[in-house]
């Protein structure tokens, strides 16, 4: 379980303890995790949602229960995500060479690319989710936007994958993940996104289970992107895979919450 435990304490604030003796294949276990990870904090969003939405029941009480249900995400995250979202808008959208883009990436500061790419990055997740609150599924929308930002996260540390770097959490976890495991995690979302819908609503399954599909699909070109730019991997372009992830499930899913309801 000490896998379990490295990525608890990776992907959010909850304390963990110390663990001594990382090397990749505890990494891999811990990249393997994430989904699951993902199930605790998108749980723990969606009842922050709900609550909310409870004793806010009317258009602007589903946007304010969006914004503080995502702020709530950030907290328990750290806002690390957030942080490897505008560390690689800034690095990409540099026009730098690989080693000079890295070194903006890795600065305290947040550049023009960076603070545009947060605002707009968090401005779709609060109004898509919004959205999908209007549409009576807004916990389960979120419960999956968040896992597939997780999965993403498996996803780019897939086998084949480099690190930019030879130190640091990417170094650490970049092609560390077996293919099939990879897919298999993101065939897992799909089919309960399907079953999820089909629980709800009795339709428009398989416009859910694309939708999560489709977002993992944009966090993989984010991720190529980043490949071909910097050379591989870092732990702020994991962070970008999730948000990017995250932000267009919630778009996806609010778009088949409203053409199938």
């Amino acid at each position: 379980m000490r896998s379990a435990r490295l990525s608890l304490g990776l992907l959010t604030i909850i304390p963990v303890g110390a663990i001594s003796d990382v090397d990749r294949r505890m990494a891999r276990s811990a990249m393997l995790w994430a989904p699951a990870v993902g199930i605790l904090l998108g749980a723990l969003g969606a009842a922050v949602l709900l609550i909310v939405r409870a004793l806010v029941p009317s258009p602007l009480g589903a946007l304010l229960a969006a914004a503080l249900a995502l702020t709530s995400l950030a907290y328990l995250t750290r806002a690390l995500h957030l942080d490897g979202l505008a560390d690689t808008a800034d690095a990409l959208g540099s026009g730098k060479e690989a080693a000079a883009a890295l070194d903006i990436a890795r600065r305290g500061d947040v550049g023009p690319f960076g603070v545009v790419t947060l605002v707009l990055a968090l401005l779709v997740q609060i109004t898509a989710l919004a959205v999908a609150i209007e549409a009576g599924k807004g916990a389960i929308a979120l419960l999956l936007a968040v896992v597939a930002g997780r999965v993403a996260i498996v996803l780019a540390c897939m086998r084949g994958i480099p690190a930019a770097r030879p130190e640091g959490l990417g170094a650490l976890v970049a092609g560390t993940v077996p293919r099939s495991a990879a897919i298999a995690w993101a065939l897992a979302l799909a089919m309960a996104a399907g079953l999820a819908t089909i629980w709800l609503t009795g339709s428009g399954a398989w416009l859910a289970a694309l939708a999560v599909l489709g977002a993992l699909v944009v966090s993989l070109l984010v991720v190529t992107r980043a490949v071909r730019r910097l050379g591989g991997i870092t732990g702020d372009v994991l962070g970008a895979a999730a948000e990017i992830a995250q932000a267009a499930a919630l778009v996806l899913l609010a778009v088949s919450a409203t053409v199938s309801a």
